[in-house]
C-alpha cells in the first residue's frame, strides 16, 4: 500500500494529464500528517497536494514571464496565508488562486492608480485560475479602501472570478462576492500542516537537517554549491542574504543535477533577502532555470523581508505562525505558502508594479508523513502568597524553547519563540493548547495591589506524549504590595521682622536629607535632594506634600524691599508618622532692606540687517545672571534667572523695568522670513545706579532667508491614438538634460541625469512630475496600457520648465496606436505623436 504521501506525489505526477485527479488536490485538503520525524524513506510533495499546477488546462511547460495570450488554467492554490494579507505601497497584482485564513487588506499608495489585480495578472506566467471559480477565498473581511478596486477579472469580457469571503465585504471589487460562513473551512488544517513541514524540513529529530551542499555569502553574492548527484540538494542558511551594508546581492546556484529539487532552509528569527537576481528572460537569467523545483523554506522567522529589484524564482514556505513577511521585490515567481501575515508593497520612495507571478513548485522533498504533532494544555496558576486564592489580572507571556540555549530568551538576534499573550481570568489560570515542547511562562505586570515576582519566568515546563492529555501546569505566586509610605506637609512660614506680618513673594526650596552628611548640602558630587521650589503668596505661607524624613528649606530670594536672611536655611525639619496629620513647620523672619533698590529699563532693538528698519514678531527671553558664572547659562542645576518672554511690536523693542544688576538677551524666534542669528544672546547689559535713568539697549540685525529657487511641473496625459481616450497604466521615466550634449543620452560615461525613476497614468490618462528644477527634460516611455503599442521611438522632448512657466507648469499630450496580435508593455512598432500643450 502506498503512504499518503506516495499516492499524493503520483497524484502530481499526473497533473498535468489527468483533470479530475487535480480538481480534488484543488477543491479538498488532504489529512496529510507531518511532524519533526527521523530522515525520510522516500520523496513527497507539500502538504495538501499544494505545489503542482491542477487543471484547468495546466500547459507544459509553464511560459515565461510574459504578457501574451492565457496559457492554460491553474486551478491550484498560488498563495496561502495563514493570517491577514494587506496590499500597501504600490503593489500591483497577485497571480492565481489566494486563499487568506483571516482578512484581505487593500489600502494602497492611490499615487500609483487604485487598483489591484488578484487571479489575473497583466504581465506573469499568463495561466490563471478557471472563470468563475474562487480566485480569492477568506475566512475573515474584506476590504478595500474607498476610491481603489480589487479586480478578479483583468479587465477583460467574459473573465469573472469568485471572492467568497466569511467576514464582511467593504469597497470596491469587480468579479462576484459571495459571502460564506464555511469559506475556508476545507482549508484550516493546511496552517498547523504546513507549520508541521516547514519544521520537517529544516531538522529532524531537533537537530539541522543534514544539507548535501554549501551556501556562502560573498558579498557581491550568495554562492550555493552543490554536491553534483543528489536528487534533492539541502541547503542551510543562517545569514541574511544581502551585501555589505544591506544592499543587493546576486544569488546563484552550481553543481545541481538537472531535474534535481533544491531546499533551501532558512534559519533564524529575523532575515532579510535583498536580490537583484532573476529575470523576465529565461533564456538568459540563470535563476530562472530552478524555478518550479527550488523551495525556500523560513521555519523560524518572526520577520522575513523580500526586497530587491530581482523578478525572484522558486516558491516559498513560511512555518512560524507568528510571522509577518514584507514583500517588495518586483516579482515572486512560484507558490507562496505563509503560516503568518503577508503584507505585499513597494519600497518607501520607490517604484511600483510589485507582483506574484503563478508558477507551480513540482519537486519532491522530504516525506514528513508521520503521526500529527501531539497536542496539550500548558498553564500557569496566579495565587496570593498568603492566602493561595488564584488572581485575577495577571499577565503573561507564554514562550516556547527554540534556540537551544538554557533559559529564556525574548531579545537578542536569536530568541526563544513567542507563542501567545494572556491575562489572568478570575480562575487565575491561563492556558494555551500548543504541541510537545519545552515552555516558559513569563510574567509581565502583576495583579493591582501585587509586586511583579523577581525572577519573572516560570518553568521550563516538559510538554510530552506522557502528559499532553493531562497538559502541565506551574504555579506563580505574587506578594502583596506594601502599604503606601506615610506623608504628610511640610511647611516654611514668611513674617516681618518688625510686624511679624505674613509677606508674600519670598522663593523658596524645599530639599531633603539623603547623603547623610549633618546640614544641608546643595552642591558637590553628593548633594541633598531637591523636592521643589515655591514663592509665598499672601499668607506667606509655602507648603509641600512628601513623605518621612528630614527636610530644609532654602530661602533663595527675599520678598521686594527685604534683605535676604543670613544663613538662608531653615531647619532641619523632621517629618514623620507621628506628626503627619498635622504636618510641620519652621518660621523664616525677614528684615526690610535699608533703601529702595534701584531699577531701570533694559532694551533690545530688533531690525533688518539691509534697511535698517525695526522687525516686529521676533521673540526674546530676558535673562538675570544669578548663578555668578561667566556668561549666560539657561540650563543644568544651577541657571542664570529668567525675567520675562517678549516678542517685538511695529516698533521693533522689547523693554523690561528691573532691577539693577546684569542682563541677557535671548532670541528663541526670529522674524517671519529671517533666520536665528548665531549667536542668539545678546549681553551681557550691565545697569547699574548710574545709568538706570537711559536704561541699556542691545541691537540686533537679523538677514533676510534667501528665496527658494523656483520649481515647475511636468504633466503627462495619455491617450488613444484613434479615438482620443484617455488610457491609464502608461509608464514613464523623466530624465533631465545635464551633460550639455544635444538629445537625450542615457548611457556612457556622462550620460543625462534620470529625474524620477517611474511615473504611471491613472484613469485620466495623467501622470505628474513635480518640484522639477528649471531646464530641459525628456520623457522615456517605457510600458503602454494593456493592448497597445510601444512606440518605435520611445523618446520624446526636450521640453522646457522656466520660471515663466513653473506657477502652471509644462503639459505633453501623447498618444498611442492599439496593436495587434501583440499586446502590453513589452511590444514595440508603434508610433506616439507628442503634442506639448502648454510650453512658455
Amino acid at each position: 500500500m502506498y503512504s499518503l504521501a506516495k499516492r499524493l506525489s503520483a497524484l502530481r505526477k499526473r497533473a498535468l494529464s489527468s483533470g479530475a485527479a487535480c480538481a480534488v488536490l484543488a477543491t479538498v485538503v488532504p489529512v496529510l500528517t507531518i511532524g519533526p520525524g527521523a530522515a525520510p524513506a522516500q520523496a513527497a510533495p507539500l502538504p495538501g497536494g499544494l505545489g503542482p499546477c491542477v487543471p484547468g488546462s495546466c500547459p507544459d511547460p509553464f511560459p515565461g514571464i510574459g504578457n501574451g495570450p492565457f496559457a492554460g488554467r491553474d486551478d491550484g492554490i498560488n498563495i496561502f496565508v495563514g493570517d491577514d494579507f494587506l496590499v500597501r505601497g504600490r503593489a500591483a497584482e497577485a497571480e492565481g488562486r489566494v486563499v487568506v485564513l483571516d482578512a484581505f487588506d487593500q489600502n494602497k499608495d492611490t499615487a500609483a492608480g487604485g487598483n489591484y489585480n488578484l487571479g489575473i495578472a497583466g504581465v506573469g506566467s499568463r495561466v490563471p485560475p478557471s472563470v468563475d471559480t474562487p480566485f480569492l477565498t477568506t475566512g475573515g473581511d474584506v476590504t478595500v479602501a474607498p476610491g481603489q478596486t480589487l479586480d478578479t477579472t483583468g479587465g477583460l469580457d467574459g473573465e469573472r472570478g469568485i471572492v467568497r469571503y466569511a467576514g464582511t465585504l467593504s469597497g470596491t471589487i469587480t468579479g462576484e462576492p459571495q459571502p460564506d460562513p464555511d469559506a475556508v473551512d476545507p482549508y484550516a488544517g493546511l496552517r498547523d500542516e504546513l507549520t508541521a513541514a516547514s519544521r520537517c524540513y529544516a531538522r529532524v529529530d531537533g537537530q539541522r537537517r543534514t544539507p548535501t551542499g554549501t551556501a556562502v555569502n560573498q558579498g557581491s553574492q550568495t554562492l550555493f554549491t552543490g554536491d553534483g548527484t543528489s536528487a534533492l540538494q539541502v541547503f542551510n542558511v543562517d545569514f541574511d542574504m544581502v551585501a555589505a551594508g544591506g544592499g543587493q546581492q546576486g544569488v546563484v546556484f552550481a553543481g545541481i543535477p538537472a531535474d534535481a529539487t533544491v531546499l533551501v532552509n532558512v534559519f533564524g528569527t529575523d532575515r532579510v533577502l535583498n536580490t537583484y537576481s532573476g529575470g523576465i528572460d529565461d533564456a538568459t537569467d540563470p535563476l530562472n532555470a530552478y524555478r518550479e523545483r527550488l523551495l525556500w523554506n523560513y521555519p523560524d522567522a518572526t520577520t522575513v523581508e523580500l526586497t530587491g529589484t530581482g523578478q525572484f524564482q522558486g516558491s516559498f514556505l513560511m512555518g512560524e505562525q507568528s510571522s509577518l513577511t514584507t514583500v517588495s521585490l518586483p516579482g515572486i515567481n512560484g507558490r507562496f505558502f505563509t503560516t503568518g501575515s503577508l503584507t505585499h508593497t513597494s519600497p518607501a520612495g520607490g517604484g511600483g508594479g510589485q507582483e506574484f507571478h503563478a508558477y507551480p513548485f513540482d519537486g519532491d522533498l522530504p516525506d514528513c508523513d508521520t503521526p500529527p504533532p501531539t497536542t496539550g494544555q500548558v498553564r500557569v496558576l496566579k495565587t496570593d502568597a498568603e492566602s493561595g486564592e488564584p488572581l485575577a489580572g495577571a499577565e503573561f507571556e507564554l514562550w516556547r524553547e527554540t534556540n537551544d540555549v538554557t533559559g529564556l530568551q525574548t531579545g537578542g538576534t536569536d530568541p526563544d519563540t513567542l507563542v501567545t499573550t494572556c491575562t489572568t481570568p478570575a480562575t487565575g489560570v491561563c492556558s494555551a493548547t500548543t504541541t510537545t515542547g519545552t515552555y516558559y511562562w513569563r510574567e509581565t505586570e502583576a495583579p493591582d495591589g501585587y509586586r511583579l515576582p523577581d525572577p519573572n519566568v516560570f518553568g521550563p515546563v516538559e510538554l510530552n506524549s506522557d502528559n499532553a492529555d493531562s497538559g502541565v501546569q506551574v504555579e506563580a505566586v505574587n506578594t502583596q504590595s506594601p502599604l503606601p509610605p506615610t506623608t504628610g506637609q511640610v511647611r516654611v512660614l514668611k513674617t516681618d521682622a518688625e510686624s511679624g506680618e505674613p509677606l508674600a513673594g519670598a522663593e523658596f526650596e524645599l530639599w531633603r536629607e539623603t547623603n547623610d552628611v549633618t546640614g544641608l548640602q546643595t552642591g558637590g558630587t553628593d548633594p541633598d535632594t531637591l523636592v521643589t521650589t515655591c514663592t509665598t503668596p499672601a499668607t506667606g505661607v509655602c507648603s509641600a506634600t512628601t513623605t518621612t524624613g528630614t527636610y530644609y528649606w532654602r530661602e533663595t530670594e527675599a520678598p521686594d524691599g527685604y534683605r535676604l536672611p543670613d544663613p538662608n536655611v531653615f531647619g532641619p525639619v523632621e517629618l514623620n508618622s507621628d506628626n503627619a496629620d498635622s504636618g510641620v513647620q519652621v518660621e523664616a523672619v525677614n528684615t526690610q532692606s535699608p533703601l529702595p533698590p534701584t531699577t531701570g529699563q533694559v532694551r533690545v532693538l530688533k531690525t533688518d540687517a539691509e534697511s535698517g528698519e525695526p522687525l516686529a514678531g521676533a521673540e526674546f527671553e530676558l535673562w538675570r545672571e544669578t548663578n555668578d558664572v561667566t556668561g549666560l547659562q539657561t540650563g543644568g542645576t544651577d541657571p542664570d534667572t529668567l525675567v520675562t518672554t517678549c516678542a517685538t511690536p511695529a516698533s521693533g523693542i522689547c523693554s523690561r523695568l528691573v532691577l539693577a544688576g546684569t542682563y541677557y538677551w535671548r532670541e528663541t524666534e526670529a522674524p517671519s522670513g529671517y533666520p536665528l542669528p548665531d549667536p542668539n544672546v545678546f549681553g551681557p547689559l550691565v545697569l547699574t545706579a548710574q545709568n538706570a535713568g537711559t536704561g541699556v539697549q542691545a541691537e540686533v540685525e537679523n538677514t533676510r532667508t534667501p528665496e527658494p529657487p523656483a520649481t515647475g511641473s511636468l504633466t503627462v496625459v495619455k491617450s488613444d491614438a484613434k479615438n482620443g481616450a484617455l488610457l491609464a497604466g502608461a509608464v514613464f521615466e523623466l530624465w533631465r538634460e545635464t551633460n550639455g550634449v544635444d538629445g537625450l543620452q542615457r548611457t556612457g560615461t556622462d550620460p543625462d541625469t534620470r529625474a524620477d525613476a517611474g511615473c504611471s497614468t491613472d484613469e485620466a490618462g495623467r501622470c505628474v512630475f513635480g518640484d522639477l528644477p528649471l531646464g530641459e527634460y525628456y520623457l522615456v516611455e517605457t510600458a503602454v496600457p494593456e493592448g497597445y503599442v510601444l512606440p518605435g521611438n520611445p523618446v520624446t522632448g526636450p521640453y522646457e520648465v522656466t520660471e515663466e512657466n513653473s506657477d502652471r507648469g509644462v503639459t505633453v499630450e501623447l498618444d498611442n496606436e492599439r496593436g495587434e496580435p501583440c499586446k502590453g508593455k513589452n511590444c514595440k512598432g508603434g508610433t506616439d505623436r507628442s503634442r506639448e500643450a502648454s510650453r512658455v
